[in-house]
Order: structure tokens, then sequence, then C-alpha cells
């Protein structure tokens, strides 16, 4: 499908709904932390005959807000991604929906190299092509023990439009 079809079948339903995302089994919410923090897992967006998962930026938190795998790298990486499809699964999306992922690394210098090895392998799992636009970024994350975090965006056709 063209962007100009994409586009014109948008515009024809005017009506959109949004609706917060979980997986409860991956992830509890940020709010229920013992330091609450007010944000949605990721959000839905239903427009017409597609849907748009903006997924927050997620970590290697375990399903009772837990920091997992401290000072392992390629552990929190792999948690990350894992935690992200959890998520796109209970949207009935999958790694072939992503359009783009916004990567923040604690040390890009010394950990780019290692996160590019891990995403590659997991891209490849996955048997994405084209790849997801991507942008990585060096930044202070929210906990001091987090190496890794990444947020994405989907875009897929609805099911109610199938």
């Amino acid at each position: 499908m063209r962007l100009e079809e994409l586009l014109l079948e948008c515009n024809t339903d005017a009506s959109m709904v949004k609706k917060a995302i979980t997986n409860h089994q991956v992830l509890n919410e940020a709010f229920h932390y013992e330091r609450p923090s007010s944000f949605s897992r990721g959000l839905r967006i239903d427009i017409g005959a597609f849907s748009i998962l903006l997924i927050s930026g997620t970590a290697s938190i375990g399903p009772n807000g837990e920091s997992l795998y401290p000072g392992d790298f390629r552990a929190q990486t792999r948690r990350t991604f894992d935690n992200i499809t959890g998520l796109l699964a209970a949207e009935g999306a999958t790694w072939k929906d992503i359009v783009r992922t916004t990567c923040y690394l604690r040390d890009i210098d010394r950990d780019y190299a290692a996160f590019n090895e891990e995403r590659t392998a997991f891209y490849q799992e996955q048997g994405l092509d084209p790849l997801p636009a991507s942008t990585g970024i060096q930044a202070h994350l929210c906990r001091p023990e987090l190496l890794v975090e990444i947020e994405a965006i989907a875009i897929f056709r609805n099911q109610t439009a199938a």
C-alpha cells in the first residue's frame, strides 16, 4: 500500500480510539512501583482500518517492577526486547509491525557494539526485512542499574478492518 492510499483510507473514517497497552505477565504498571511514575506502558491508537502502537521506553524490568540483570548489558537488552514483544503481542502485533525504535544506552561508547550485535541477532530471529528506522542515544536512565531502554512505534491494519 502506498502512503497516499494509507492516508486516504485513514481519512475515510474520522473516528479515533485511544487505549492503554498492558501485559501484566511481562510488566506491571509504573504507577504501582514503590516510587510511582505516571505513564502508560504504551498507547494504542485506532484510526479507521489502522492501529498505531506507541510503546513507552521499556527496559529490563520484571513483572513485579524489579530491575533484572544488573550489570549485564546483553541480558538487559534481550529482556528489553522480550518485554516489548509481550506488549506487542497483547495488541495482536509483532516486531514485523515496528516501523521505528529509539534506543537509549547509558554508555553508548562502551555498549553500542554489544547492543548492535544483540539487536542484529534479535532482528534476524524475527525475520525483519526491512529493518525499522532507529536512533541510538546516550542517556541517563530512570534507574542507575538500567543500561538500556527502548521505545518503539508499530503500525498495522487492525483486525476489525481485515
